[in-house]
């Protein structure tokens, strides 16, 4: 099973704020008020830029995957974790707010390293609470 990592409506907020900050930087440039080019002050700014722009391409483009072997992400670095290796998990989300806060699961290892992993379609999130509920009655055992 493959889906989205973010909703729709998170993506065009990313896209809004992101498209927002570089209107802004090229009103403030084209008005004189970041210096010349050759300042280290337009560099910082257009730095900042750069990496909120790689930020919203990552959240745009990711999109989250189960299989039988893992759980995989594609995000700024990808991300995966072997299903064989967990041994905890947790579904964090605020529920009815889905399409604002990207609902999240985290999950640990038996060796103590974890991950988060976001899913945006109902599906997905269906097949991360069965995960949570298989981890939580596996430890009961």
């Amino acid at each position: 099973m493959e889906g989205p990592a973010f909703s729709r409506f998170f993506k065009l907020l990313a896209t809004a704020i992101v498209g927002g900050c570089a209107f802004w930087l090229a009103q403030l440039w084209s008005a004189g008020a970041l210096g010349s080019a050759r300042s280290s002050g337009l560099g910082w700014f257009v730095a900042g830029l750069a990496l909120m722009m790689w930020t919203w391409f990552a959240i745009v483009t990711s999109r989250t995957r189960l299989d039988d072997k893992g759980l995989h992400q594609r995000w700024i670095w990808d991300k995966h974790m072997a299903l064989d290796d967990l041994a905890y998990g947790k579904l964090i989300r605020v529920r009815g707010l889905d399409w604002l806060i990207a609902p999240r699961l985290y999950v640990r290892t038996l060796m103590g390293k974890f991950a988060v992993f976001y899913a945006a379609s109902p599906q997905m999130l269906a097949e991360f609470e069965r995960l949570v509920r298989e981890l939580r009655d596996a430890r009961a055992l």
